[in-house]
């Protein structure tokens, strides 16, 4: 079985750690602390009710420990804090291993993508191997195992293929796209038609 390991305890992450785990894979869920790690350890997310972590799911505060033959590193942090992270992760990383970006917004200073910050930050052996997951996902949904659909993409179709497979689970349909961009802007400004829509609604405008 292929191993993961997700970056960012997240509602997300813990989200796609639980879906990856369900599925039987081995997942890394890399925190920022050893007592954060610890509390996981101990009494899972408490900020997420009935949730208990699958004997497939660990927690650790390593990055070295939790990259260490994986197939894949998702990325499961706010946008603001991608850069920082995969700094962390650059020592670790090799050609095998697909990066796949979870985060859905654009960074603050400089307006860029995801995998375009991502990018910047890895060797260009890389390049190829970064992904974006994007999708109309709710994560309590998922959890839940509700039924749900999102898209990875990546430059490269093979690429995309390998994050489809390793991703999908009876209850995500996962669909693959080569628009990185596309899907990275969909998932970062979706949010604003959302809140238009929300005041139109809130406002009694109609439809």
């Amino acid at each position: 079985m292929p191993k993961v390991a997700v970056i960012g305890a997240t509602t997300w992450g813990i989200t796609l750690g639980l879906l990856l785990a369900r599925k039987g894979l081995p997942v890394q869920l890399v925190v920022r602390t050893e007592p954060e790690a610890v509390k996981l350890r101990k009494s899972g997310p408490t900020r997420l009710s009935g949730v208990t972590f699958p004997p497939q799911l660990s927690v650790t505060e390593s990055l070295e420990e939790a990259l260490d033959g994986v197939a894949a590193v998702i990325l499961a942090v706010p946008s603001q804090a991608v850069r920082q992270n995969i700094k962390l992760a650059v020592p670790y990383l090799d050609e095998t291993m697909l990066i796949v970006s979870a985060a859905k917004g654009l960074e603050v200073d400089s307006g860029k993508r995801m995998s375009q910050v991502i990018a910047e930050e890895v060797a260009p052996g890389l390049h190829s191997n970064i992904c974006a997951l994007s999708g109309p996902n709710l994560a309590r949904e998922i959890r839940n195992n509700l039924p749900a659909a999102s898209v990875v993409a990546a430059g490269d179709d093979v690429i995309a293929k390998r994050a489809q497979e390793l991703l999908s689970a009876p209850n995500f349909c996962v669909y693959t796209n080569t628009d990185v961009i596309g899907v990275e802007l969909g998932g970062a400004l979706k949010n604003i038609v959302a809140l238009g829509a929300g005041i139109i609604d809130g406002l009694h405008y109609g439809d």
